[in-house]
């Protein structure tokens, strides 16, 4: 029998769910959750000429602690998020200052500096929890078998919802990276 791309789907999640460290989103979580369905028709166009060389398979990483995890900065009032560096002069540039720290963290893949960033600045970084698994992944691999594996990790994207000057103002940023082994 062929193996159609819903059953290597079907696959890999029952393979996920058997670990025991996944569950299904409930469907009120469901649907109000809104980063799947923003992110995957940008993947699925960025990488259109090589959909044939790999399948997606969507993992939600929900709240978790910095212990279990072994798109960027909300800014705002209404995002309960207002730090302002004023030495890098408008608030726009405070936040991409800000937001290339942690930039700086996630590309050094070191999970504990990228905890300490969060806990140093408090960031809300939506996608903070699955960064921290990826982080936390490719430390992993790293150490699997004694084996070096030469993973690294660039941002090719960044980018501002909105140029902020005053505090009554709101930003959201976003970062686009791409994390790949690097030829030995």
């Amino acid at each position: 029998m062929q193996n159609t791309p819903q059953l290597g789907f079907t696959c890999v999640n029952s393979e996920l769910f058997a670990t025991g460290e996944f569950e299904k989103l409930s469907q009120t979580n469901d649907e109000t959750e809104h980063s799947i369905e923003l992110h995957l028709p940008y993947i699925a166009k960025v990488m259109e000429s090589k959909k044939d060389q790999f399948k997606i398979i969507p993992i939600l990483v929900g709240s978790l602690t910095p212990e279990s995890e072994a798109k960027f900065c909300h800014w705002g009032k209404r995002f309960n998020y207002t730090f302002w560096d004023k030495s890098y002069g408008p608030i726009y540039q405070s936040i991409e200052a800000l937001d290339r720290k942690g930039m700086e963290a996630i590309e050094k893949l070191d999970p504990g500096g990228f905890t300490e960033y969060l806990k140093k600045y408090k960031n809300t970084i939506c996608g903070r929890h699955p960064i921290g698994v990826l982080l936390n992944a490719v430390e992993i691999m790293r150490q699997m078998n004694g084996v070096t594996h030469p993973w690294a990790l660039d941002f090719i994207h960044y980018s501002q919802s909105n140029a902020c000057y005053r505090l009554d103002e709101s930003s959201v940023s976003y970062a686009a990276g791409v994390l790949y082994q690097k030829a030995q």
